[in-house]
């Protein structure tokens, strides 16, 4: 990765991290902690890395990405509207009546979503579903998706997990949001998944684990990710609830929470320096 596309991908990222502040405030709800941990790793899929077309988005031979932790919403939509998806104006009517971009995706409505997710496990098995059926039509594209670490408590999970490895999707590359919290505070006191890199292990799949928030880091595991020629990767990416933002970094409870116009502010300095 040279200089420039890394100076590049963090002002995206900076600038993505804006549009989460602004739109969760203007709708006076959305998850905001979850979206911030994630702005990294969207960000450089969406810029970087992916094989897409804003102007045709069912282009048959495109990636695909599915949001399976489908409340962290505002990072996608602010990522397919600066790829030129749909206008950035319409970010600001996030949750509002009659606006297509609502609390979960919606793919009838929003162009550039691959799947609806919302109902936690169901877009992980979406995305193995994907994947299989383009090994079967001998596609050369890749399936990417986004995982919730609280997610990783639903069983639903697993037997995605176990379907990967068994049919050796190794055009599934997923990324688990590992920022250890979750609505109800932290991941191992609510209902503890760990320890999650030996159990990915034990399910078949090339496990990865990095630095969630550092670009180089993500391109280097998704490299690793595409030489497997054998099994899925799951690529751990620890990332920090919430950041960018001082006052909301490691606080579960800006899970579900929007910023007031004053916090907005606050945090709008603070990501704009």
């Amino acid at each position: 990765m040279t200089e420039a596309n890394l100076k590049d991908l963090k002002l995206m990222a900076q600038k993505i991290r804006c549009h989460i502040i602004r739109m969760t405030t203007l709708a006076g709800s959305g998850h905001p902690g979850g979206s911030l941990s994630a702005v990294e790793i969207l960000t450089y899929l969406y810029f970087k890395e992916m094989k897409i077309n804003p102007a045709e988005p069912r282009w048959e031979d495109r990636d695909c990405f599915v949001l399976s932790k489908g409340h962290a919403a505002p990072v996608l939509y602010a990522a397919l509207a600066e790829k030129g998806f749909f206008p950035t104006e319409d970010l600001g009517t996030l949750r509002k009546i009659d606006s297509y971009l609502q609390g979960h995706p919606d793919m009838k409505k929003v162009p550039g979503v691959e799947m609806s997710t919302g109902s936690l496990g169901t877009g992980f098995s979406t995305a193995i579903g994907m994947a299989l059926a383009s090994k079967l039509d001998k596609k050369e594209n890749y399936i990417y998706a986004l995982l919730g670490d609280g997610e990783t408590q639903e069983g639903q999970i697993w037997e995605a997990a176990m379907a990967g490895a068994h049919y050796k999707l190794n055009n599934l590359i997923a990324f688990l949001d590992y920022n250890g919290l979750q609505i109800d505070g932290d991941i191992s006191k609510v209902m503890s998944p760990e320890p999650l890199p030996e159990k990915w292990k034990a399910f078949g799949w090339n496990v990865i684990e990095i630095d969630g928030h550092d670009f180089e880091a993500i391109e280097k595991a998704v490299t690793q990710a595409k030489e497997n020629k054998e099994k899925p990767a799951m690529i751990i990416a620890k990332t920090i609830k919430g950041k960018g933002v001082s006052y909301m970094e490691n606080e579960a409870g800006w899970h579900g929470k929007c910023p007031s116009p004053e916090e907005m502010e606050a945090a709008l300095c603070e990501l704009e320096y």
